[in-house]
């Protein structure tokens, strides 16, 4: 697919069909996770993918937003290999894993597989349910699957400012 076209078609999916995604399919997208750009090169990056009976029910227990999708990534970084920018006041961990989650989104549009953004949780609670290190932070999981039949963006997808309400050329 043209690159403009992943953009404009993918929309956060609120209804899967429950089909498995297919290995190859979900290969290319755990790629492009891996080659998005982190601060420094240091890919604080981790990747945990759900996709049993009993991890997507311990999911479906922190959050009522996996709507029915057959896989989960849930998204962390290493909270102790981070840069900290100038100033001492933001270390790049949310932004290195917050470039890497719609990596793996737009290639999942391309590959054909749908998804959603899912932040409806407690972070804390998702890594201590599901045993992840100390020193790892969660960010968001990302529901990965088919659209169920007939099920389209909500209507304000389409709903967009104008360039000229949001950027500013100084």
């Amino acid at each position: 697919m043209e690159f403009t076209e992943v953009i404009k078609s993918r929309y956060s999916c609120k209804k899967f069909d429950g089909r498995p995604v297919k290995k190859e399919a979900l290969d290319e997208i755990l790629e492009a996770g891996r080659l998005a750009p982190t601060a420094k090169n240091l890919q604080e990056q981790r990747i945990y993918i759900l996709q049993s009976e009993e991890a997507l029910a311990k999911f479906d227990k922190l959050t009522p937003c996996r709507y029915g999708a057959p896989t989960v990534v849930i998204v962390a970084f290493d909270k102790t290999n981070v840069f900290t920018y100038p100033g001492e006041k933001r270390d790049s961990g949310i932004e290195d894993a917050s470039i890497v989650a719609p990596h793996m989104m737009l290639a999942a549009q391309n590959a054909g597989v749908s998804s959603c953004w899912i932040n409806f949780f407690d972070p804390d609670l998702m890594a201590k349910k599901f045993g992840l290190p100390e020193n790892e932070a969660v960010l968001m999981a990302l529901d990965l699957g088919y659209a169920a039949e007939g099920n389209k963006p909500l209507p304000a997808h389409s709903q967009r400012k104008t360039i000229g309400e949001t950027v500013s050329y100084l």
